[in-house]
């Protein structure tokens, strides 16, 4: 295989008809790294909505059980990923979500804006640090994968086009984007999480954080902003990742966000069903998420 097979059978695909194809295809081959990075900045941002920041602050979810709750929502999201929308996995990783969303009184314009998030940020995160930026057919493909999240979910008006997305996050951030208390506790417990995955090097990893946020949200959590020199670093150091990877043969088997090792609540292993609750007892050893059907490899060029 060649660096840009899988972008040429990309291009092959319908992105109407094969987005979940495609949408798995640049998630877990081509840009696994860059999609974990970019969706945990995605869900970042919500918290700068106040509506938002401040009921996960008031349900001490985020700010007591971080990991657990890093943890679900990545292996809920991914397992629609591995499995799609029909198979028993994705189906049961949908119910999930909307269980515990139906817990809470959350509006259908914050659903949707959390759902442009996921869409939008990905592609914004690869213009900037991507070894390569998404092609046509792979926005297009996002934008299908969560308009069909969100009739999935209940979301209601859920944008059409990618660009109906980008117009619809930025909008929604314009408006509603401002200083809320919880908020910025959420904001720290998060940082904080990310940091602390690092040891010793937590300082260091809670600064280069920082530096990736942009003045938007500094501004909507009263943060300091960083030095420029600081700033330059940490993005310049992953221009230079980009650069390398672009270099290195293309991955040959799916990366999921159960393999990352920032996924550290399930050692015994989980059940789909499972996640989001908090059960007296652990899921019994050896039930992981059973492993999605494989992308078929490229043709050779």
């Amino acid at each position: 295989m060649r660096r840009y097979d899988w972008l040429r059978q990309i291009q092959r695909l319908d992105p109407e008809k094969d987005f979940l194809r495609i949408y798995r295809i640049t998630a877990t081959y081509e840009f696994p790294w860059d999609m974990t990075r970019a969706l945990e900045l995605a869900l970042y941002r919500t918290y700068a909505v106040p509506s938002i920041g401040r009921l996960l602050d008031r349900t001490a979810e985020f700010t007591n059980r971080p990991q657990k709750r890093y943890d679900d929502t990545a292996l809920l999201m991914d397992a629609v990923v591995e499995h799609g929308f029909e198979a028993e996995g994705g189906r049961t990783a949908i119910r999930r979500i909307n269980q515990m969303h139906r817990s809470y009184d959350i509006s259908n314009e914050d659903m949707r804006y959390v759902l442009c998030t996921f869409a939008v940020m990905p592609k914004r995160w690869l213009d900037q640090y991507g070894w390569r930026r998404l092609c046509e057919q792979e926005k297009r493909a996002s934008a299908v994968y969560y308009r069909t999240l969100g009739k999935h979910m209940g979301i209601k008006d859920s944008p059409q086009t990618f660009q109906d997305f980008e117009r619809c996050l930025d909008d929604y951030e314009r408006e509603h984007f401002a200083w809320d208390e919880g908020g910025r506790r959420v904001s720290d417990a998060t940082l904080d999480l990310m940091a602390g995955w690092y040891g010793p090097l937590a300082p260091l990893v809670r600064g280069a954080s920082m530096a990736l946020l942009d003045d938007s949200l500094l501004e909507a959590f009263r943060y300091e902003r960083p030095k420029p020199a600081v700033q330059a670093a940490v993005r310049g150091t992953l221009r230079l990742r980009a650069r390398a990877v672009r270099l290195m043969p293309p991955r040959r088997t799916p990366h999921y966000a159960r393999q990352n090792p920032e996924i550290k609540g399930y050692p015994h292993g989980y059940r789909i069903a499972d996640l989001g609750t908090f059960p007296k007892s652990r899921p019994a050893a050896g039930c992981p998420v059973a492993h999605g059907e494989r992308v078929s490899e490229p043709d050779q060029a």
